[in-house]
């Protein structure tokens, strides 16, 4: 094991090799807790991130919803609802977000990671995020009819932190502009 450690201390020393495939999917775990950070990101940045998959969700005529996972500042996955695409009332954007970085990461459990979404997660997405463990939930816009907070932070895992408000105006005003154009258009 001791060697194993030293080779990949050697490889990140060149960020090019860490972009390698074959690397990454030999050593997922190792990789992404000592990749070294070129830049350091805030929440911010993040949720900027989780608000262009909104976009692309509103531009699909998906429910604007995106999520970004983060991992030690790198982002290791990307979504966003995808309910109407996929025809499966379980594509929602964390979910999708969930199960794509529990592959790249070779693991179920996601206590490293911090999951950025532009709308409160609902009772189902907080239960998932709950048997992941996820280390951090930060949200954008509070969803008063379906959210998990109605419910109680019991939903999630008592180890994850949470943080809400994060670009409120701008998640809010997306889902307020997405059903009024829906509302508009079944006239």
């Amino acid at each position: 094991m001791i060697r194993l450690v030293k080779q990949v201390n050697i490889w990140t020393k060149h960020l090019d090799l860490l972009k390698n495939d074959r690397i990454r999917l030999l050593f997922p775990r190792i990789i992404c807790s000592i990749m070294p950070m070129i830049e350091l990101y805030s929440d911010e940045y993040f949720m900027k991130k989780a608000f262009e998959q909104a976009q692309i969700a509103a531009d699909a005529g998906e429910v604007p919803v995106g999520a970004i996972m983060v991992c030690n500042k790198q982002i290791i996955a990307k979504s966003h609802n995808q309910t109407e695409l996929l025809n499966d009332v379980t594509a929602h954007a964390e979910m999708l977000a969930v199960t794509s970085a529990a592959n790249y990461l070779g693991t179920k459990y996601l206590q490293q990671c911090e999951l950025f979404v532009t709308l409160e997660p609902c009772p189902m997405c907080a239960g998932a995020l709950k048997w992941a463990q996820l280390g951090r939930l930060v949200y954008g816009a509070e969803d008063n009819k379906q959210g998990f907070m109605q419910y109680g932070k019991e939903l999630l895992h008592p180890q994850t932190k949470m943080a809400y408000g994060l670009l409120h105006d701008d998640c809010s005003l997306i889902i307020k502009e997405f059903f009024q154009k829906k509302r508009t258009l079944s006239r």
